[in-house]
């Protein structure tokens, strides 16, 4: 996914999220666009201040980790970019 605003690294799930996704049947649909959002810079629910970290760790040089949070059905679904861009995960707040 080169053309966002950040690298995902590799994507992983973890096994709440990935149940949630599949009982929804939303893994493809949402979780496609779940994570087109996050690196296209929206970050879903994350309070005001967490916006704003998120976008300044796109800075060169001042890169941090980058938090989404995004409602599927009932459920709270957060993705996570690590600060070095290595890896992407697709979890449930409980697996934080």
């Amino acid at each position: 996914m080169a053309n966002g605003k950040f690298l995902l690294g590799q994507v992983v799930t973890t096994p709440g999220a990935l149940k949630v996704l599949v009982r929804t049947g939303a893994l493809e649909k949402v979780g496609g666009a779940l994570i087109a959002r996050h690196l296209s810079g929206d970050w879903g629910d994350v309070p005001a201040g967490d916006w704003k970290l998120n976008d300044a760790a796109l800075t060169p040089g001042k890169e941090d980790r980058l938090m989404s949070s995004y409602m599927v059905g009932d459920v709270k679904v957060l993705i996570i970019t690590e600060w070095d861009r290595s890896v992407t995960t697709v979890l449930l707040p409980s697996e934080y």
